[in-house]
């Protein structure tokens, strides 16, 4: 298995198979996700990257191969045992995905709530101080309605790791936000994962972005990995797919026009 070089995994998968409606998603994937760093999972739309962080979350099954989160096997793990890992790991949902009916506090609020016995008071202290990271304490009492897609975005986020998780799961963290939020929410990545000593793992096709704040990045298309490094490293890549993808051109292997009969024919036949 290619992975980073001397940086022990926290996430690895192995000749990974997975098909949906009979069309192979997946077909012998095997990559490492190093502890400790921010690693994106990066390609075209519609190449299974958020279908990849179901599979890592125990939410869907392979047909084939093995996955293992800090060493423990999801595939065939107990479901007592798949909720316990799953408590040590926080997801940022596309869009935040917060409940609309509870405020920003109640939202953040709402895994220790679910998962723990906590006094109101500690709870208290939890959520201020994951507001006060993500720069919305002020904000606690507003309702998601009240929210512009950024700040959604980072209440999410505190939401996401106020059960002090070791490992965070972003689902297309970028998508959708003006230039200024994307910095924000680039530079919280960075520092939380730092401060915290978390392992991140980014789903994102945003290439700019996915540069400033990624150790290492992995690229999805055709149902396979087809390659890996840093960001810097696969801008220098000369594999048509990962140049296609990295220098954002139109047609390659991903083609422009999707399959279809001789243009010709489609143009002489007269619906009817």
């Amino acid at each position: 298995m290619t992975r980073p070089a001397g940086q022990e995994p926290h996430i690895e998968l192995e000749g990974l198979r997975f098909q949906r409606d009979g069309r192979p998603i997946f077909e012998d994937v095997s990559l490492s996700i190093p502890r400790g760093k921010v690693t994106a999972i990066m390609g075209p739309s519609g190449t299974g990257k958020t279908t990849l962080l179901r599979l890592v979350t125990g939410q869907l099954l392979p047909e084939r191969g093995s996955i293992r989160v800090d060493g423990q096997e999801v595939t065939g793990i107990g479901r007592e045992a798949l909720y316990r890992l799953r408590k040590r790991i926080g997801f940022l949902f596309q869009h935040g995905a917060l409940l609309t009916d509870l405020d920003v506090y109640e939202n953040v609020a709402f895994p220790l709530r679910e998962h723990t016995q906590l006094p109101d008071c500690l709870i208290h202290h939890l959520v201020m101080t994951k507001l006060q990271s993500v720069g919305l304490r002020g904000a606690a009492r507003l309702m998601p309605s009240q929210l512009s897609g950024g700040m959604a975005r980072r209440v999410g986020l505190a939401r996401a790791v106020v059960m002090d998780p070791e490992l965070v799961l972003y689902d297309e963290p970028f998508a959708g936000l003006d230039p200024i939020s994307m910095g924000v929410i680039v530079r919280l990545i960075r520092e939380i994962n730092e401060a915290l000593g978390l392992t991140s793992v980014i789903v994102s096709h945003d290439i700019e972005e996915v540069s400033q704040v990624a150790d290492w990045a992995w690229i999805i298309a055709d149902g396979r990995i087809i390659a890996g490094g840093t960001p810097e490293e696969l801008r220098g890549e000369e594999s048509p797919w990962v140049r296609q993808f990295m220098h954002r051109l139109s047609d390659g292997p991903v083609p422009f026009h999707f399959p279809a009969r001789d243009y010709p024919e489609d143009l002489r036949e007269v619906p009817r």
